[in-house]
């Protein structure tokens, strides 16, 4: 077998009999032990130096671990209908979320973007994300037409995007609501809105985001120093060019596990937004290639998986998954291109793999959502062929009772 059937194989495995997808458990399961092992090399120092343990954010992102895999196991437990049901609540609910943490949030470097709730904080903008995707998905099945043929449907989910965007602005917290404004694009794409508005919409929110860069100083500072980050290396440019020096120690093998000279006080959250950068390296050319064809994985089963739900009927199930794909695959590109220099910096984490609690609990549960998306669409199917083929059995026996009972005469 070739490489490249191999790899396809990897991809898209023979699911027939299984009522889980077997591709994304194998993906999500590999980055979630590789993120548990480089935080636990890129983390110690960190932890040396602040807490005098350098076990400490090992020891909370394994309780991060374990809480999320039982939100995993509770939330393949739920049927989709409750989601469809609850979208608006949970919309509702996300948006008392973010008014909510500007009021009692706490603050870290400037930003209000956690819940204090006992001895961890819950970053509100990753839950809200997963209640907005729900709600986009929810309005393109009961709007799909009014989407696809007038402006008034295609506006109406960026006005719920609009006051999202406000409340997460004011934190403040531009990454997450890029990565909420090209997913809600995706979406709106691909059910159909015409391509004017599309662009339109482009067009608008670069617009937005560039003048949102203008009008804040400190984002300004971190564009200029992304474009030119070695004309101040011990200021505005430190962290991208400790990135770009961490990268190019790697080589083709790394310089081995446990072995990064980046983390040791040198590249700031080395554990976290710029974990990419110690897995280059450490483990090198081959280590960030099979880290990208795990997340890549991931992405492709989720948009299969929702392109196969679409085709089965269930709008819903459908466009939420692959809002969940666009969603994880946009994130991992900003990760990445902003620790190798490719994109403005911004505090965004790489999904199963960086350090960070809530982060890593929500995309848990959009995974898990994946997951009963994936086993809903296949027992539907299964129920399908069950009951087409007891209907032709049924066919085919009252068709012969006739013969049998002229045979019995």
């Amino acid at each position: 077998m070739s490489f490249f059937a191999r790899l396809k194989e990897w991809c898209f495995p023979n699911q027939s009999n299984s009522l889980y997808d077997v591709g994304l458990l194998y993906a999500m399961l590999c980055l979630i032990g590789i993120g548990f092992v480089m935080v636990t090399s890129a983390s110690m120092p960190a932890g040396e130096r602040i807490f005098d343990n350098p076990y400490h954010f090992i020891i909370r992102h394994g309780a991060f671990i374990m809480l999320s895999s039982v939100l995993f196991i509770i939330t393949t437990s739920v049927p989709m209908t409750w989601w469809k049901r609850a979208n608006p609540y949970l919309l509702l609910f996300g948006v008392l979320l973010l008014i909510v943490v500007l009021v009692i949030g706490r603050e870290v470097n400037g930003s209000k973007r956690w819940i204090p709730i006992g001895p961890v904080g819950i970053q509100v903008a990753e839950l809200a994300k997963l209640f907005f995707f729900s709600y986009v998905a929810g309005y393109l099945v009961r709007k799909r037409e009014e989407v696809q043929e007038n402006l008034k449907g295609f506006a109406k989910p960026m006005a719920v995007f609009a006051v999202y965007a406000s409340l997460i602005l004011l934190q403040p917290d531009l990454g997450t609501v890029v990565v909420m404004f090209v997913t809600t694009v995706g979406l709106l794409f691909l059910a159909g809105a015409k391509l004017w508005q599309f662009f339109a919409l482009i067009l608008t929110g670069v617009g937005m985001v560039i003048l949102l860069i203008i009008i804040e100083p400190y984002r300004m500072a971190r564009v200029v120093s992304f474009w030119e980050p070695w004309n101040d290396p011990f200021g505005k440019g430190y962290q991208l060019v400790q990135s770009l020096m961490a990268y190019s120690q790697g080589g083709w093998f790394g310089q081995g596990l446990g072995n990064s000279i980046q983390k040791l006080q040198y590249l700031p959250e080395a554990h976290n937004d710029f974990i990419f950068a110690i897995i280059a390296e450490e483990l090198g050319f081959v280590g960030v290639v099979s880290i990208l064809l795990l997340l890549g994985t991931l992405v492709f089963r989720a948009l299969f998986i929702g392109q196969r739900a679409l085709k089965n009927g269930r709008e819903y199930e459908g466009y939420l998954a692959l809002g969940i794909g666009i969603w994880f695959a946009f994130q991992t590109m900003v990760n990445i291109g902003a620790s190798a220099g490719i994109l403005p910096t911004k505090g965004l984490t790489l999904p199963f793999v960086s350090q960070g609690g809530s982060s890593f609990m929500v995309m848990t549960v959009a995974a898990a959502v994946l997951f009963r998306i994936d086993f809903e669409t296949k027992m539907a199917n299964r129920q399908a062929i069950s009951r087409g083929s007891s209907g032709r059995a049924a066919s085919r026996n009252s068709a012969s009772q006739p013969k049998l009972q002229g045979a019995a005469r």
